[in-house]
């Protein structure tokens, strides 16, 4: 995959701030309409934390439009927020500090943060070594046969988490590398004769999908997970 692309310099943000943002954003939607939000809170003075907590629930809603369930994404970034001033007065160096797998359960505690979201959050903001898993990653290892079709998310990360060495960066281009053969390659529709990881099919070729098992929801309310719409994958 590194041969065919080359380096991929994940995430593209400014700040860990925009990092944070970007990943609760990125959920349903295309990056390049992320890209957008992103640009419109920068215009307006708001990709800092305390600015961006200051803002009433319908302004912020206004300026991330173009991300897609704006109104929803707005109550996340809330929640979220709300959460760093309590936990670390908005100073995200103090965030990462201690112990990963607590703070990564206090963030899938908050309301609309999910596993990817919060992984994202602790790989590419915080220079913490997890995997982040989306829809394509599992697709692949399906296909590959190396992971069953219905395998969820924690399953997935514990396959890369026990065969690689514990390296963010690692971690950070693998899994870019791997979202860039799912879009290109392998899609619903695949596209193997082309694929840079063609030479890694079984035999026989790709494996069959079937019907991939959902990430399940809490009700709405509950913490730990999304009050409405699930997260989707990262898309570039």
């Amino acid at each position: 995959m590194f041969r065919a692309y080359g380096p991929q310099h994940w995430w593209p943000a400014r700040t860990r701030f925009e990092v944070v943002v970007g990943a609760v954003l990125t959920q349903n939607t295309a990056w390049t309409n992320v890209q957008k939000a992103i640009a419109r809170l920068r215009a307006a003075g708001a990709l800092r934390p305390p600015a961006l907590a200051a803002l009433p629930r319908p302004r912020l809603a206004a300026l991330i439009r173009s991300a897609g369930y704006y109104n929803i994404k707005a109550k996340r970034l809330q929640n979220l927020l709300r959460y760093l001033k309590r936990r670390c007065g908005l100073r995200l160096a103090r965030l990462f500090r201690g112990d990963p797998g607590a703070l990564r359960r206090e963030l899938l505690a908050v309301n609309g943060i999910g596993p990817e979201t919060a992984d994202s959050i602790l790989l590419y903001a915080g220079d913490i070594p997890i995997f982040v898993v989306d829809a394509y990653t599992r697709r692949i290892l399906a296909r590959h046969g190396l992971l069953r079709p219905d395998a969820g998310y924690e399953e997935t990360q514990a396959l890369f988490m026990a065969h690689l060495p514990r390296d963010g960066a690692l971690f950070n281009e693998y899994h870019a590398l791997l979202v860039m053969v799912g879009k290109d390659f392998c899609r619903s529709a695949p596209r193997c004769d082309t694929c840079p990881l063609r030479p890694d099919l079984p035999p026989d070729g790709p494996r069959p999908l079937g019907r991939p098992r959902p990430i399940p929801r809490r009700r709405p309310g509950a913490g730990g997970r999304r009050s409405a719409q699930q997260e989707r994958p990262v898309r570039r």
